[in-house]
């Protein structure tokens, strides 16, 4: 008999029918594209690229977003998670690229980001015997923040663009596409059957898409502009290599490389109920250091995980690697045909803030799952309590580490994610492993103390007699 294909969706190694996974792979790509394409706008405009350069920029972002993508889900030798995790051009770099790119241009971001990507090889290969230094607490810290941290992006989206100083920005029509969006999501997602249901992300963004044509709010000026075919080229820049702009890579690669490790715990809890392996840990953060490296040479800019499509597949439980291996093929064609490139970026930002504002908080709420996984003592409150305190009160007031210097700003300034892993990592290595058992115990020590200080000084020693017969008696009982 020929052996049974394996369809299921939530299965890793199933393969459902092309119908069944072609909208489920499409929401992935269309969560993740503005964060690809908005971290090589922001450099182009900080170097003052030209057009031709701005577009060979998104261009190889989007290339390398699905190389990347593709390279982790299928993996060779030790590299690649080979988890169901969308990788490419992320937004967590972009602070510090823009400090380097404003002093040394895009000659100097692409050579510091080859040794960026060479010390992420060095965490990969080394993570295997410090992984005990990232338990749930750690983690799962990390993961929160990520999802905390992501607010801000979606309600900006949700408010008409990315840019709070952009035209129209607040204005009513763009809550009403957001908000309709929006709605059809959770329509899909929670009263939705089979397809719809799983796919109520994309559902949302057709919905949210079709009025935001009807309102007048679609441009296809750069399709009709776009070109079909372009191939990239190999170092269509010059690397260069300055010592600030390195350390500042280096340090921004290292803390990425926390954040793929709990955006990878979080896809593998929130997705497929268990904890992540070493092997796959590793394997991510080799990948992840050898497409950063290799991308400099093509100018394209440094890769990470997706958060919001953690989010998707933790929502969703849909795991097949086939699922997101067309979400890699989808981001590849586009890498090459950049007017298919031009028409998925016609999608309005509110449709996208509408549709990925609810992915955002189911990240919330895996690092929350993580968290809970470790109990919940007064050591491990006081790691997240100061995390979050720290990361998200420096994010909210950035104008409080204004007087540190420009390479600190740059790393700790631009994202509460490197804040609260620092914190979180240091306070775990630094503060006494104290159990709630440990804790109970010195409660009830302190109690009895207490009890004792109460008594008079002749029924403190009777009651401590007393004590010490009742041992008497139990080692006698336990040695006959």
């Amino acid at each position: 008999m020929p052996k049974q294909v394996n369809a299921s969706i939530f299965d890793f190694h199933g393969r459902p029918s092309l119908g069944k996974a072609l909208p489920l792979s499409l929401q992935h790509v269309l969560a993740m594209i503005a964060g690809v394409i908005t971290p090589p706008i922001i450099v182009a405009g900080v170097i003052g690229a030209s057009v031709e350069e701005r577009l060979l920029l998104i261009q190889v972002a989007v290339l390398a977003s699905g190389v990347s993508t593709l390279f982790q889900l299928y993996g060779f030798w030790k590299f690649g998670a080979r988890l169901p995790a969308i990788f490419g051009v992320g937004f967590a770099y972009v602070p510090t690229l823009i400090a380097v790119g404003s002093q040394f241009g895009i000659a100097g971001i692409l050579g510091a980001q080859l040794i960026g990507g060479i010390s992420m090889l060095v965490v990969g290969y080394f993570i295997q015997y410090i992984r005990h230094l990232f338990p749930p607490v750690v983690a799962g810290t990390v993961v929160l923040v990520i999802g905390l941290s992501l607010y801000d992006i979606a309600i900006r989206y949700m408010a008409g663009s990315g840019n709070v100083q952009a035209p129209g920005f607040g204005e009513p029509i763009n809550w009403f596409v957001a908000l309709v969006t929006l709605t059809t999501v959770l329509i899909a997602s929670q009263f939705g059957k089979g397809v719809v249901k799983l796919s109520a992300i994309i559902v949302g963004i057709v919905v949210g898409y079709l009025l935001s044509l009807l309102l007048g709010m679609v441009s296809f000026e750069s399709v009709a502009e776009a070109g079909w075919v372009a191939v990239p080229q190999f170092m269509p820049f010059e690397l260069e290599f300055h010592t600030s702009a390195i350390i500042a890579m280096v340090i921004i690669c290292v803390i990425n490389s926390v954040q793929t490790i709990g955006d990878l715990s979080a896809t593998t809890v929130g997705g497929m109920n268990r904890e992540l392996k070493t092997r796959e840990l590793t394997g991510g953060l080799l990948g992840n250091g050898l497409t950063t490296a290799l991308s400099a040479f093509f100018g394209a800019l440094p890769t990470a995980t997706f958060s919001q499509n953690v989010g998707i597949v933790a929502m969703t439980r849909v795991i097949s690697r086939f699922v997101l291996a067309l979400a890699g093929g989808f981001m590849l064609l586009a890498g090459f045909s950049p007017k298919f490139s031009a028409l998925v970026t016609t999608i309005p930002y509110p449709v996208l803030g509408g549709a990925t504002v609810i992915v955002f908080g189911m990240i919330t709420m895996t690092g929350i799952k993580l968290l809970i996984k470790d109990e919940l003592s007064a050591r491990n409150m006081t790691i997240v309590g100061l995390s979050l305190a720290l990361s998200l009160g420096i994010a909210q007031v950035p104008e409080a580490i204004a007087q540190l210097p420009t390479w600190i700003q740059s790393v700790i300034g631009g994202s509460p994610i490197v804040v609260a892993a620092i914190t979180a990592f240091s306070l775990n290595l630094l503060l006494p492993r104290v159990t709630l058992a440990d804790e109970e115990r010195e409660r009830e020590l302190m109690a009895r103390t207490d009890d004792s200080a109460d008594c008079s000084p002749l029924q403190a020693r009777e009651s401590s007699l007393r004590s010490h017969r009742q041992e008497g008696s139990a080692g006698n009982a336990s040695s006959s």
